[in-house]
C-alpha cells in the first residue's frame, strides 16, 4: 500500500509532510506535491503533518479522488524530489478546502 496526495493540495502545496518522510518519496510540481508509490514505505508519518488533510492511504482515497492514484505515480516520474520544507503558496489558506481544484493543477 502507498499514500496518495489528493486534490486539496493543489494551490496550497504545504510541505510539512516532506520534513517527516524518511525515504524522500515526495516530488514537487509548480502548485502540487505527489508521492512516488514506488518509494513510499507506508509509514503514515506524513498524514498527520498535512495541514490541508490531502494525504490518504490508497485504500482510503475518497471515491471522487481515485484518479489521484494514477496522477501521483505519473507526476512522480516527471517532477523532482523535494526533501526540505518550504513556505506554502502565498494564497494557500484561501484555497484550502475549495472543491474542484483539479483544473488548476500545473504540470
Amino acid at each position: 500500500m502507498t499514500y496518495v496526495v489528493t486534490e486539496n493540495c493543489i494551490k496550497c502545496k504545504y510541505t510539512d509532510c516532506v520534513e517527516v518522510c524518511p525515504v524522500d518519496c515526495f516530488h514537487e510540481g509548480p502548485n502540487f506535491l505527489v508521492i512516488d508509490p514506488e518509494e513510499c514505505i507506508d509509514c503514515t508519518l506524513c498524514v498527520p503533518e498535512c495541514p490541508a488533510e490531502a494525504i490518504f492511504a490508497e485504500d482510503d482515497v475518497p471515491e471522487d479522488q481515485e484518479l489521484f492514484l494514477e496522477l501521483n505515480a505519473e507526476l512522480a516520474k516527471k517532477w523532482p524530489v523535494i526533501t526540505e520544507m518550504k513556505d506554502p503558496l502565498p494564497d494557500a489558506k484561501e484555497w484550502d478546502g475549495k472543491p474542484g481544484k483539479l483544473k488548476y493543477l500545473e504540470r
